[in-house]
């Protein structure tokens, strides 16, 4: 009886889009922009768990201000690279933000169908403001308009991973922001 050969699944690539000194450098200057728009107050940094939690830290530690940390998680990935079209909350808030400025963290905005969703929940609980902070703008794939007051960089349409970023829960301790490829 002779074995049938196995076909082995190449892995796929990630190709490097943005080192960790750039995306450190941006961020700095991302944290002085939140800084001067808030002007001494003491804002809420609302982070999308599982993909902001890096860019949201870094953000705080580059903000000279004194500043709150708080998270909320909503899925509308599961296991694909496309997101489902919707929205559900699977872990709330445990700050009270009414009369505070909020600044939402997003690894990623690429449809604004999530982020529509927490701005919508968000301005349901009375905040003074809210201004999203995200690394990567993904324009070309806006299904909704959504308002992005502080973005990394704007890119296109490809799938990242790295700095927080995953697919299917591989990939974020990268240092960097890559682009995932299929292997040749």
């Amino acid at each position: 009886m002779s074995e049938q050969p196995r076909t082995v699944q190449a892995e796929p690539v990630v190709r490097p889009m943005y080192s960790a000194d750039q995306i450190a450098a941006r961020v700095r200057e991302m944290g002085l922009e939140v800084a001067r728009d808030l002007g001494g107050s003491q804002p809420v940094f609302v982070g999308v768990l599982k993909g902001a939690c890096v860019f949201q830290c870094d953000l705080a530690r580059a903000t000279p201000a004194e500043v709150e940390l708080d998270f909320l998680s909503v899925s509308s990935y599961g296991a694909g690279t496309v997101s489902s079209g919707s929205a559900r909350l699977l872990h709330d808030l445990r700050s009270d933000i009414r009369g505070r400025h909020v600044v939402l963290c997003e690894g990623v905005v690429d449809s604004g169908l999530t982020v529509s969703f927490i701005l919508d929940l968000l301005r349901a609980r009375g905040p003074a403001s809210i201004r999203v902070a995200t690394l990567l703008d993904k324009v070309p794939c806006r299904k909704v308009q959504v308002p992005v007051d502080y973005a990394g960089w704007r890119i296109g349409s490809e799938f990242v991973v790295g700095y927080g970023l995953d697919a299917n829960e591989r990939y974020r301790n990268l240092p960097y922001v890559g682009v995932l490829e299929e292997a040749s």
